[in-house]
């Protein structure tokens, strides 16, 4: 796991341009609205002991007009960049409006996401069998210590996208869109982990999981490298909801398939996908306390899918830098990131959110709120693992593996593979005129094979649905 010593120094920068009209002054009884051009901006500091020094910022410019169609915006641009000494980092530009192009919406994003430590903790959940023992260099004298990257591997994301919204009728929508996913994946590269480390902290040259996978047969030739993935999605929205941020009554749910191609050596691996998802939110007391929760699937209908590619949550409408599922801050939050790679699988959020407190600053309108929640996350397509072909391919390609130590690695027991992964955790929001919020949770899983004895920490933009 990455080894935090220091999360996020943060300092919001609160900045109005009065690049059009200026701001109404608010008349007892009338909601304050805003209009004209609005920036919000958020530097960050961090370490990281295997990714090094982290520097960058985040901002979200926003463009109400005259303010009639206030929370809503016209223009949304956002861009975020970090990096750190170990190259490490984040690189997107993302714009959404709904007033670009007059009944629809169009959100465009280009982003490139290089991982040296992407986790990777073998497939289907449970069966695979999860030790942090042996990653956790920490623990004085740990004689099971083998490497912090022995449940990592190096993963590098550029991609593409632009999707388009319009209206059928009512609360019911359309959405069609197209994008790149283009994958380099390789074993960590431990060279330049290394480099500049001192000599009790440099990374052993061992076998990793992913090497096992690899020599074990789990994973084919034709993944291990990854491939470039056009693909073109099209579904139905049904959308009800009062606004898009903090939305405090309605529903939102769609309904969209996903066809993903591939070529050459990859073309086993075109593959259709359908996606299905349920938000609803209800009002408990006005401006104050709202009960959402979101229940989602995505399943594999035809073809194959690549490894890289079973932990990617398709999307109609991409909002986050990234959305990875099942575990992490994007879908199971406490429960560690990619902890379920399956063809297949389900996943359900809980949050009770309460403005605690509302106030200004200048002409900025803020609330502080807070928003406990529970997470649920399980299989529903496991990727097929044969207990005698894996036993045959170690005996063939693995012969000084200790075949008696087969149960540290997986859990053949059938019914593992479905047993739903559960957390549960506490969120603090930060919000700026309703659209820029500044997010953070804190979440523990509470099981110990998805990391029960650590809490985990997110910072993010906005709420997670």
């Amino acid at each position: 796991m990455k080894i935090k010593i220091g999360l996020l120094v943060t300092f919001l920068l609160l900045t109005q341009f009065g690049f059009s009209q200026s701001e109404p002054e608010p008349q007892p009884e009338q909601k304050k609205i805003k209009t004209g051009w609005n920036l919000g901006a958020l530097p960050s500091v961090a370490y990281d002991a295997d990714l090094g020094f982290q520097y960058g910022v985040l901002t979200n410019l926003f463009h109400y007009g005259d303010g009639s169609q206030y929370p809503d915006y016209l223009h949304s641009f956002f861009v975020e960049i970090a990096y750190t000494t170990k190259k490490y980092g984040l690189f997107r530009f993302n714009y959404d409006s709904k007033y670009l192009i007059p009944n629809h919406r169009l959100t465009v994003d280009l982003s490139f996401l290089p991982d040296a430590m992407c986790d990777f903790y073998g497939y289907n959940g449970y069966p695979s069998v999860y030790n942090p023992l042996w990653h956790n260099s920490k623990l004085d004298n740990n004689p099971d210590y083998r490497s912090r990257a022995f449940y990592k591997f190096n993963r590098n994301l550029f991609r593409v996208s632009g999707d388009l919204q319009g209206t059928i009728r009512d609360n019911f929508k359309w959405a069609a869109g197209l994008g790149l996913l283009h994958y380099r994946v390789s074993p960590v590269n431990l060279e330049h982990l290394n480099k500049g480390q001192k000599p009790e902290n440099q990374l052993p040259d061992i076998d990793e999981l992913y090497d096992k996978y690899i020599l074990w047969g789990l994973l084919s030739e034709k993944e291990i490298k990854g491939g470039g993935h056009p693909y073109l999605r099209g579904g139905v929205i049904y959308d009800s909801r009062d606004r898009q941020s903090n939305s405090s009554k309605g529903i939102y749910s769609d309904l969209f398939l996903t066809y993903s191609a591939a070529f050459g050596e990859q073309k086993e691996y075109n593959n259709l996908k359908l996606n299905a998802v349920f938000q609803q939110y209800h009002t408990l007391f006005p401006n104050r306390l709202i009960l959402a929760y979101r229940a989602g699937a995505q399943l594999l209908l035809w073809g194959d899918s690549p490894f890289y590619m079973d932990n990617y949550l398709n999307t109609l409408v991409i909002q986050r830098v990234l959305y990875e599922a099942v575990g992490g801050g994007n879908s199971v939050r406490g429960v560690m990131r990619n902890r379920v790679l399956a063809n297949g699988f389900g996943y359900a959020n809980l949050e009770l959110r309460w403005q605690v407190v509302h106030f200004d600053i200048g002409k900025q309108h803020f609330y502080i709120g807070l928003n406990p929640f529970a997470d649920m996350g399980m299989v529903l397509q496991p990727n097929p693992m044969d207990e005698e072909q894996v036993r045959a391919n170690i005996a063939a390609h693995d012969p000084d593996f200790d075949i008696s130590t087969l149960s540290q690695y997986f859990d053949w027991d059938p019914k593992k593979v479905y047993q739903p992964h559960f957390s549960a955790g506490m969120g603090l929001k930060i919000a700026m005129n309703e659209n820029f919020i500044l997010s953070v949770d804190w979440a523990m899983p509470l099981n110990e094979q998805d990391g029960a004895k650590k809490t985990n920490f997110y910072i993010k933009m906005g709420y997670l649905f």
